[in-house]
């Protein structure tokens, strides 16, 4: 008797890698959590240029739709979960094919929206993407500032996203995100940002009034 493998889901925590650019696999699709697709950088395998996000209930590895490698690296940019996609009939693919063009167009928009424009309006883009448009502009608790800076990836992570400055970044975030009071100025907010251990790493204080 023979037994036929099944994919289980895959678990990722904050900054595994998925696969690498060359490999082969699955399609996939992102059951939560956010991840960010790279190309190497230069032809440099350790650097990395990103090139766009994948958020919950998109399809990633694409690739696999044509029955090719994967042309793109996939890491976790916050915590997240992929489980696979069958494929197996003409129908079943063709169906995936169409789903991902429209995917495709509107990360596409995400992306453009992450990269132009004043910076507080890309980090604002930014925290909506990741779940957080709900605690825009708001005051909030102590408590309740430093369980959403633990959801963030590091500050020199999204400010890669956004193409900015950490500086620039951690003063946006802190206009847009609720205030943990205390000492306020961007200086203290950056000093707050290398003080926190890397997985909480994120969400500056709100500095300004």
């Amino acid at each position: 008797m023979s037994f036929q493998h099944v994919p289980s889901v895959r678990v990722l925590a904050r900054a595994d890698t998925a696969w690498s650019p060359g490999d082969r696999g699955l399609l996939w699709r992102v059951s939560y959590g956010v991840l960010r697709l790279d190309r190497p950088a230069h032809g440099d395998a350790d650097v990395r240029s990103l090139v766009q996000l994948a958020l919950p209930g998109d399809l990633v590895g694409l690739e696999a739709l044509c029955v090719q490698p994967y042309r793109l690296g996939a890491s976790a940019l916050t915590p997240a979960q992929l489980e696979p996609v069958e494929t197996g009939s003409v129908e079943e693919r063709e169906s995936w094919l169409q789903a991902a063009v429209m995917q495709l167009q509107r990360r596409s928009l995400d992306m453009t929206a992450l990269r132009s424009g004043p910076v507080p309006q890309r980090a604002a883009q930014l925290l909506r993407l990741l779940g957080h448009e709900n605690h825009l502009g708001l005051l909030g608790s102590t408590a309740q500032a430093d369980a959403i800076r633990a959801t963030l990836p590091r500050l020199r992570e999204l400010a890669e996203v956004v193409d900015a400055k950490p500086e620039t970044v951690c003063r946006a975030l802190a206009r847009l995100l609720p205030s943990r009071g205390g000492q306020r100025g961007p200086v203290a907010a950056l000093a707050r940002w290398h003080a926190i251990p890397p997985l909480a790493s994120a969400l500056s204080e709100r500095r300004r009034s």
